[in-house]
Parts: C-alpha cells; structure tokens; sequence
C-alpha cells in the first residue's frame, strides 16, 4: 500500500499520540533508523509498545516492565509483525528514540532522524508484510523529505554500537533494498 505524508502525517497509518517528544532544533532531517521492539521481550501482539510509548505501561503487568518504569520513550513509526502502521509523533518533531547516539560525528540522532520501529525481536525474523511496509514508509519519507537518501537508512545498532543491537542480525538488509528500488 502506498503511503503519503501530509504536515508530518503519514496518511493510511493509525495515530496514537505519544507525549514523548519535543521540537526539532532547526536540523534538516536526513537519517532514518530502523529498531526492532517487543514487549513483553520476544512476545509479539499485545499491546506493550502502545503503553509503553504512550506512558501507560504498567509494572505490574510483567516483571520485565519493572525495569522500563518512569521511561519516557517514542518512535515516529510501529510496523507490527501483521503491518498494521502506527504513527505515535509527527515527523517534523523529535521522537525520542535513539537515546545516546552518533551519526558520522553526530551526536543526539534523535534531532535529526526519524525513528520506526518495527514489531519483532534480533533473532527472530520479520515478516514480510513488515518489510513491505517499511518500504511504503520509507518511499512516502523520500518524497516528503528529499534530503533523505536510501544510503541513510540504519539501524539502532549503527548509531549506538555496543550499546543497542537492533534490529538485529537478521534483518535482511537487501530485502529491504530491493523493496526501496521497485
């Protein structure tokens, strides 16, 4: 499905408004990062993203929520596994998603990029609908912000080595390239 962004809104994808953001400070976005997120970890489905980016995730819910209590948090984007889209923060807005990072020398990525993650875990592999999707996502971000190129499309893991592994090793990095050329 092709999709279309209308004043930082990705048209065709659900809106749930996240309170985790802020303004950008007047830099172009040219970077996009990929992440992969589950919640509880390796569970796919339930509704552990939406809370935990709209500040509603309950500790008590899962002991491993315990860990994530007072974590203020958003993507731009959520691709589930089925590739049903989400859109928690408008583009033209920061998301906060990157946390500690570095781009070419750049540190605090979250200024100038926009986060999408998608619904999976590092050693679990995506669907394809969820690649499909992502391509729509990323063709519709190219066409609304040109000084996005294909070669500034990264992972979580690119940004902050060491410290952050998604989307994992076997996010299929040529899929996903193929995609963005048809």
């Amino acid at each position: 499905m092709p999709f279309h962004i209308n004043s930082g809104r990705l048209l065709g994808a659900s809106w749930i408004a996240s309170p985790n953001y802020d303004a950008r400070p007047g830099l172009l976005v040219d970077l996009i990062v990929i992440h992969g997120i589950s919640l509880p970890p390796n569970q796919f489905g339930s509704d552990g993203v939406v809370k935990l980016f709209t500040n509603q995730l309950d500790p008590k819910q899962h002991p491993y929520y315990q860990g994530l209590q007072g974590l203020r948090v958003s993507a731009h984007l959520f691709i589930r596994r089925d590739g049903s889209v989400i859109q928690f923060v408008n583009f033209n807005d920061r998301a906060w998603h990157a946390g500690l990072s570095n781009y070419q020398g750049r540190s605090g990525c979250n200024d100038f990029s926009i986060g999408i993650e998608l619904e999976g875990a590092d050693h679990i592999c995506y669907t394809a609908v969820q690649y499909q999707q992502l391509a729509s996502c990323i063709k519709a971000l190219f066409d609304a912000y040109p000084e996005l190129l294909t070669g500034k499309v990264l992972g979580h893991s690119d940004i902050a080595p060491g410290r952050k592994t998604d989307p994992g090793p076997l996010f299929n990095w040529q899929a996903l390239k193929r995609l963005l050329q048809n």
